[in-house]
């Protein structure tokens, strides 16, 4: 656990410079650009937001078995202005879906929805980026959360600032920042699916 670099400068850059050498995810996410930018910004009507939907659950492997059910949820909430304005409270209710049986929480799915129509105002949740949150706060205490915060957008998007104030990398976007917690979790910190 020594060797997880500290957020600071020279560290966010080098992952970042490491980010823009990811063919894989760099594609996808331009991809996934084109289609939430380009061609079906709005959420106006349910052939576009399934689209978008299913693209992310196959990008994300976010294990979404019923697209429809959550692009009939998305469509329902109007969020289109929200999403515009950075509306944080917007991720946990996209978060929790009726599938009939009981509600879901989709909440890194959520994320990154709200994250592909407006990245500088909805850094994506993830358990990578939780894990590294973690660690900072056990090892630097830079913030006294609980983990069940991490759960609730906003309080996340005021995890992330506290983070980047305490090790002074204000320069960095939430989305740069976001980039960073994943790339360092998913090398140090890894998910062990046994």
């Amino acid at each position: 656990m020594s060797n997880i670099p500290k957020p600071c400068e020279k560290s966010i850059s080098e992952y970042l410079e490491q980010w823009d050498t990811l063919e894989k995810y760099t594609l996808q996410e331009s991809s996934l650009g084109k289609l939430f930018l380009v061609h079906c910004p709005d959420n106006c009507d349910i052939e576009s937001v399934l689209l978008k939907v299913s693209a992310l659950n196959d990008f994300y492997s976010t294990n979404i078995y019923d697209t429809y059910t959550v692009a009939k949820h998305i469509l329902k909430l109007n969020i289109d202005s929200r999403l515009t304005s950075g509306d944080r409270s917007l991720v946990n209710e996209i978060a929790s879906v009726n599938t009939g049986e009981k509600i879901r929480n989709f909440y890194s799915f959520a994320s990154k929805y709200c994250s592909h129509h407006n990245p500088d105002d909805f850094p994506i949740y993830d358990s990578y980026v939780d894990k590294m949150l973690r660690h900072y706060r056990k090892v630097d205490k830079f913030s006294n959360f609980r983990n069940d915060d991490l759960k609730s957008y906003p309080t996340f998007i005021t995890i992330i600032e506290s983070l980047r104030k305490f090790y002074r990398v204000n320069s960095f976007s939430l989305r740069q920042l976001d980039i960073f917690l994943w790339l360092a979790g998913k090398e140090h910190l890894p998910n062990n699916y046994k």
